[in-house]
C-alpha cells in the first residue's frame, strides 16, 4: 500500500474533507491559523493510527495506555501505528532526539545492532571476523582437485624496494611470494622501484582441494594469519583472473584493513 486515503473527515475545523496522502514520504501540511492543520495531522491521522494500534494489543496491555478520542471521520485506509511530537518542548535536554523523546531509541539501537551488516565504505564487502574453521570449510567447499594457493599479505600498496622484507621471508624458509600480482621465487626476487607502490603476499601453501586437507589447511591458515596480522587470500593457481577468496580474522575489510567496532546495542 502506497497511500493513505481519508474520506469524510469532520474533526474540529475540518469540513467533510477527502484526500489522498502518499505513504513513506515527507509530507508538510501548511495553511492559515485555524485552517485545520492540527485537526488533520494530530486529531485525525495520529489519533486513528494510535487508536488502531492500541486496540490490537491485549486487554492487559491496554489498561496501561491512554486512548485518544475516536476522530470524526467516515473512513481512513493505509494507516500504520503512529508517533506524534508536539511543537512545544517536552525536554530541556539539548541532546534530546525524536528517538529519545518517543522512547524508541533503545529498540532501534537493538534492531540495528542485531540486523545491521557493517560494510567497508570503499570496497562494499561485509566486515566480519571469521574463524580458522570457517576459512577451512570455505576452501574445502571449492571443486575437488582445484589447484589453489594460500597467501599472506605482507605489504599492501606501499612505496619502497622492500628488500629487507623479502630477505626476511626467505630466511624464514618461504620459497615464493606474489609481488604485484606475479608469483616470484624469493631466492631471486625482482628489484622493486623505490617510488612505486607495491603489494607483497607470501605463498604459505599450495594444494589441490581434497577432503583430507582439514588439518593441513588449518595450520597453514594460522601461519598466514600470524604473518599478515589477521588476513589471508586464497587464489586460483591455474586462472589468475579468477575471483579470489578473501579472509579476515579481524572485524575488518580483508582488502584495505578498514575496521570498526563490532555492532553492539550500547
Amino acid at each position: 500500500m502506497d497511500k493513505i486515503e481519508v474520506r469524510g473527515a469532520r474533526t474540529h475545523n475540518l469540513k467533510n474533507i477527502n484526500l489522498v496522502i502518499p505513504r513513506d514520504k515527507l509530507i508538510v501540511v501548511t495553511g492559515l491559523s485555524g485552517s485545520g492543520k492540527s485537526s488533520l495531522a494530530f486529531d485525525t491521522l495520529y489519533a486513528e493510527g494510535q487508536r488502531r494500534y492500541v486496540e490490537s494489543l491485549s486487554a492487559y496491555a491496554r489498561q496501561f495506555l491512554s486512548l485518544m478520542e475516536k476522530p470524526d471521520v467516515d473512513h481512513i485506509e493505509g494507516l500504520s501505528p503512529a508517533i506524534s511530537i508536539e511543537q512545544k518542548s517536552t525536554s530541556h535536554n539539548p541532546r534530546s532526539t525524536v528517538g529519545t523523546i518517543t522512547e524508541i531509541h533503545d529498540y532501534l539501537r537493538l534492531l540495528y545492532a542485531r540486523v545491521g551488516e557493517p560494510r567497508c565504505p570503499d570496497h562494499d564487502v561485509p566486515l566480519a571476523a571469521q574463524t580458522v574453521s570457517q576459512m577451512v570449510d570455505n576452501v574445502l567447499s571449492q571443486p575437488e582437485g582445484k589447484r589453489l594457493m594460500l597467501l599472506a599479505p605482507i605489504i599492501k600498496e606501499r612505496k619502497g624496494e622492500h628488500t629487507k622484507t623479502l630477505e626476511n621471508l626467505a630466511s624464514q624458509g618461504y620459497i615464493r611470494a606474489r609481488i604485484d600480482g606475479e608469483v616470484c621465487d624469493l631466492s631471486d626476487p625482482p628489484k622493486l622501484e623505490l617510488q612505486k607502490k607495491h603489494t607483497i603476499e607470501v605463498v604459505v601453501d599450495r594444494f589441490k582441494v581434497r577432503d583430507d586437507l582439514t588439518q593441513r589447511l588449518a595450520e597453514s591458515f594460522e601461519t598466514a594469519l600470524e604473518l599478515s596480522g589477521g588476513t589471508a587470500v586464497v587464489a586460483d593457481m591455474d586462472d589468475p583472473k579468477a575471483e579470489e577468496l578473501l579472509f579476515s580474522a579481524n572485524f575488518a575489510c580483508p582488502i584495505c584493513g578498514y575496521s570498526m567496532r563490532e555492532l553492539e546495542p550500547r
